[in-house]
């Protein structure tokens, strides 16, 4: 059943931004060493865009879904956002997506919060 509440439009909208962000990225140049990499962080980040389209259907139900949802943001904003602080050379706007991940992992996180058990 199809919800207008904040968990389900949190986790349909990240879907969305998700797939616009990520789909380009199979067109960008592969760095000269670790494409495989790279091209797997996409799809595997695709993945889980399907993933939140699918909560956001029905956040009750898959509510179980939605810690790991935010660990799926946290696993990279974190990081790189740590290296950035520490002077490691993050572009600027790789930063800047990690902080929308950041944010990102915070709304899911109140998505959970108030979605009922």
């Amino acid at each position: 059943m199809a919800s207008s509440s904040f968990p389900s439009r949190m986790f349909r909208w990240a879907a969305i931004y998700g797939v616009i962000v990520l789909l380009p990225l199979y067109l960008s140049p592969l760095p000269p060493v670790g494409g495989e990499v790279f091209l797997g962080f996409v799809g595997l980040a695709l993945v889980f865009q399907a993933s939140f389209w699918i909560i956001g259907t029905d956040p009750a139900r898959y509510r179980a879904l939605m810690l790991p949802a935010v660990a799926e943001k946290l696993v990279f904003a974190i990081p790189c956002l740590a290296l950035f602080a520490q002077g490691y050379p993050v572009n600027r706007p790789v930063a800047a997506f990690a902080v929308i991940d950041l944010l990102l992992g915070l709304g899911f996180f109140l998505a959970w919060r108030r979605t009922p058990s």
